[in-house]
């Protein structure tokens, strides 16, 4: 579980619990962030922005943070008490848990950007995601969609198995994805498999640093088949086959392959001071392994360790002492505070300034200075962060997903990307009159 992590990007990060929550911390104090639908926290009536109060007897108002964690770390696999008060209560209510296996979903905040335009975001790449994916785009009304905004930001790899069938919704049967090569090993080709749904729909995939392994494999098939627009910030650059061998106490990691894409590119950035520090000559299909790389158009793709967008979209830069807010969770406790002393807030809420004055109120007590420059100049992130706090612990994570979502500048550019589809990529020679958009794929032959 998260804690101090207010924004929903981080959250997103850990959702796999034995009673099924999501929970906020800070010392003395325990917030239900979100509960998945059918687990025990949920079976039991706990809802977004329940405090739980008591664990087991133990008074949680006594206990600092590593205290809190160590005792929520004990309770996760056994039958539990929680002493929970629930918003707008002053009494707190006995739940009984029992603890149970959940697989938690690795498709989250699927939703219409606009008419047409669908959005799904992938934490990992597990046996189930094609077709959480497969679910997600029929949910939102497959037959008007023109578009899909894939963001595989923060995706940190998986199964490649499943890479695979999930690449074969978008490509062609019998398309290759990736190759294994290594030195002591027999090369291996994996592609596309029949059978599968195909989806002729526009697509955008977003990535940046955190985008790893698997994940890379995926968008790099998608942007050397010339399948998608890539955007964003380069990939990290994590493209090896590692083999564990157990040993007494332990075990032993071994790097025996590194994977390959469709071009022949390594997705494996250089790491100086190890074998991997340059290409290996001997496992590189080019000549020249850094440059000379070519999409199934022509359009020339660097070779230098991880995947290079085809359009630059820079994450934004947030002023570091309003970024240390979320950082420490300053804007759920506030939520949580406003909504014990405040009307109920419903979906057409907006902070105006009166609620940016009480929030500079609730810093001062505090003690949490914000310079009178950071904070003019960021109003409207602030805005939007106290609306996304409260939003969560009111509507749940999914709720301030999607308003975090439709306010990220990466996705807002994103979007803009869509009517420019088929002129990123048609063939470098290409005629301007030969770049025609029907819909809903514009660059379908």
């Amino acid at each position: 579980m998260p804690t101090n992590m207010s924004s929903t990007a981080n959250l997103r990060r850990a959702r796999r619990a034995a009673l099924g929550r999501i929970l906020f911390l800070e010392p003395g104090k325990i917030l239900v962030l979100q509960t998945a639908p059918g687990s025990p926290s949920w079976r039991a009536g706990l809802r977004p922005g329940d405090e739980i109060v008591e664990i087991n007897g133990q008074r949680c108002d006594r206990l600092g943070m590593e205290s809190l964690l160590e005792l929520l770390q004990r309770v996760r696999s056994q039958p539990v008490r929680l002493g929970v008060i629930h918003p707008g209560e002053v009494v707190a209510h006995e739940h009984k848990l029992n603890p149970a296996e959940l697989a938690m979903p690795t498709v989250d905040t699927p939703l219409l950007l606009e008419p047409g335009i669908a959005y799904v975001h992938i934490t990992s790449l597990d046996r189930e995601t094609p077709q959480e994916v497969l679910d997600a785009i029929h949910q939102l009304g497959i037959e008007n969609l023109k578009g899909l905004l894939l963001d595989l930001r923060w995706t940190h790899g998986g199964v490649l198995g499943a890479t695979i069938r999930l690449a074969s919704l978008f490509l062609k049967p019998e398309v290759l994805v990736v190759t294994q090569r290594g030195r002591a090993m027999p090369e291996k080709s994996l592609q596309t498999v029949a059978g599968l749904a195909q989806f002729d729909l526009a697509l955008v995939v977003l990535v940046n640093g955190e985008t790893a392994g698997a994940a890379e494999v995926l968008a790099a098939a998608l942007q050397e088949h010339d399948r998608a627009v890539i955007a964003g910030e380069p990939t990290l650059g994590k493209g090896v086959v590692e083999s564990v061998t157990a040993l007494s106490g332990g075990g032993l990691t071994l790097t025996t392959a590194q994977y390959f894409t469709p071009s022949g590119r390594s997705i494996q950035r250089p790491l100086p001071g190890t074998a991997l520090a340059l290409p290996d000559p001997a496992l590189s299909t080019s000549a020249n392994p850094r440059h000379g790389f070519h999409t199934d158009n022509g359009r020339l793709i660097t070779a230098d360790g991880g995947i290079v967008p085809d359009v630059a979209l820079p994450a934004p830069q947030r002023d570091p002492r309003v970024a240390a807010l979320d950082t420490h969770g300053t804007f759920t406790s506030f939520a949580s505070e406003y909504l014990t002393t405040h009307a109920k807030v419903d979906r057409s809420f907006e902070p105006d300034a009166r609620i940016l004055g009480l929030f500079q109120d609730y810093l001062v007590r505090k003690r949490i200075h914000v310079p009178a420059e950071s904070w003019s100049q960021n109003q409207e992130y602030l805005k939007l962060r106290i609306k996304t706090g409260l939003f969560n612990l009111i509507f749940g994570l999914s709720v301030g997903d999607e308003l975090e979502t439709r306010n990220d500048p990466q996705v807002q550019k994103a979007m803009a990307l869509f009517p420019e589809i088929c002129s990123l990529l048609k063939p470098p020679l290409a005629k301007a009159d030969t770049c025609v958009s029907p819909k809903p794929n514009p660059c379908k032959e």
